[in-house]
Formats: C-alpha cells, structure tokens, sequence
C-alpha cells in the first residue's frame, strides 16, 4: 500500500488550488461550500519532486500547499482521479489524463450537482451577494453545514445504532443514538433523521449531506419506490424535516469517505434504546 502513503488531494476552491495530506483535512473546505465556491476534489499519488519544488519557489513549504488556480501548469499533479464526493455515483472514479487534469484544475470544474435529481443547488458567492447584503452573505455561511450518517445493525436485526457527524468549519459536532433491535436500513434512516434534528435544534438553515446507503439516499430523493411500510414512516420524517431547512441536498458516497459517521453508529450498538450521546470538537 506504498501508493497510499503516498496519496494526496488536490482540492479548487473558487481560484485556489490547495493540496492536503488527508480526506478529513478537506472536511471544513466541504462544510463552507455548502454556501459559497464550489469544490472540486481530485486524488494524486506520489507528488512529482519538481512539483514540490515549484511550489516552494512560489513561496510554499509544507503542507497543506495552496496555490492561485492561474499558477498551475499542464502535469503539475501527475494523473489524478475524481473522488467519489465530486461525483457521487461514480463508483469507479473518472480518470484524467495528465494534461487534462491540470487544464481542468485551471479552468472550470465544478461540483456537478446538475445530475442529482431531487437535490437542491445552492447559490454561489455572486448569487448571494447580488441577493443579501455582504453581512447576510457571511450569516448564510455560519448558518450552513454538512452531514454524514451511517447505521449500524450487530446481526441485522440486532442490536442497532445510528451515527452522525455535523461540520460547519469551525466546530464538528458527533452524535450516536441507541435504536434498539432493528435492521441496518432502519439504523441508517435513524442516523440521517438524528443529524437533521440536531442540525435544525442548532440552527442551521442550508445543509450537504452524504450517507453511504444507496437506499436512504435514492429513497428521500424520490429515485426508488418504497415497498415496506416501515421505511415508508422513516423517509416521511426524514423528508418533514429536510422541509425545514432553506435549502438541502443528499448525494450517496462510497463507504471510505463515510467512516467517521460509521465509527459513531458502531459505538452506538451498544447505547440504549433511545440514549442519545453528543461530543462537541472545536476545530
């Protein structure tokens, strides 16, 4: 597994690139888009040494690295590989060539959001500012955060958790509930329903979630059709409260990019019935 050692993200963020060491690093980029750039993020391995020491002479030591979108040549990063938040239904991952990655990183990528029916787009920086006054615009961005959720099921059915993670980039809040004796799908709609009640109890008014259930996801989006009654009850509370926030969007992600949400709701097998846990970390 040398090449995972060795692995970084290129992420672009309105006209910055910024390089990072790890997935979680990116989390605060991801909290505050939800209102503001877009993110793009691709996966490189092995940072070429001519790459590291054309950072340097731009003024960059260590990591992470940033650099102006303008300052980034063809073959900078090597090849690179979309990663599953930029395109959540590519399971495989889109591969850029080394010319084309760096052309991308240069000019428009974006997070396509376009291709996710029944998700709310939410507005650019322009779009905000042309709507609220700057002041407004910065209360939007406090107001914002995102969700991971997972369940957890010890038998399936058997003893059950949910888990949830809230980022708004400064603070990351995780939460675990006890859901009894209950299947795995039952355990992810509870772990999605306890971060949106959290996030509404906190005041947040725009959220992105991500969850690693195909089902939960395509389900609260209206994709697939619901047969179990059960679930039925589940996904009409979860989209209750999804009506509540000023805008909202769900997008399905690969399980590696929701392993703290799964750490949570692993913990919370062993919870009560009903006792919810909540550890707050400032970042």
């Amino acid at each position: 597994m040398a090449e995972e050692k060795d692995a970084f993200y290129v992420v672009k963020k309105g006209d910055v690139v910024g390089i990072y060491k790890s997935f979680s690093d990116i989390q605060p980029l991801l909290a505050s888009s939800v209102s503001g750039d877009p993110v793009s993020i691709y996966k490189g391995y092995s940072l070429p040494q001519k790459s590291e020491e054309y950072l340097v002479s731009h003024g960059l030591k260590g990591a992470p690295y940033s650099i102006g979108a303008a300052d980034v040549h063809e073959g900078l990063f090597g090849r690179l590989v979309a990663c599953p938040y930029q395109d959540p239904y590519s399971y495989g991952g889109r591969t850029f060539d080394v010319s084309s990655s760096s052309k991308n990183l240069r000019g428009a990528i974006q997070f396509d959001t376009s291709k996710l029916a029944g998700s709310s787009i939410f507005p650019t920086n322009s779009q905000r500012n042309h709507a609220l006054g700057g002041s407004q615009a910065e209360l939007s961005i406090c107001l914002s955060c995102t969700l991971q959720f997972d369940g957890a099921s010890k038998g399936n059915p058997g003893p059950a958790g949910a888990g949830a993670i809230l980022r708004d980039g400064s603070k990351v809040y995780r939460l675990r509930e006890g859901v009894g004796i209950q299947t795995n799908n039952v355990a992810e709609y509870r772990g999605l329903i306890l971060g949106l009640k959290h996030a509404l109890k906190k005041g947040y008014k725009h959220i992105l979630v991500h969850g690693d259930s195909l089902l939960v996801c395509n389900q609260i989006q209206g994709l697939w059709k619901i047969k179990n009654q059960n679930m039925a009850s589940l996904c009409s509370e979860a989209k209750e409260l999804k009506d509540k926030f000023l805008s909202f969007k769900i997008s399905h992600v690969l399980r590696e990019y929701n392993c703290e949400a799964d750490v949570q709701a692993n913990l919370a097998t062993n919870l009560r019935a009903g006792e919810v846990q909540e550890d707050c970390q400032l970042l």
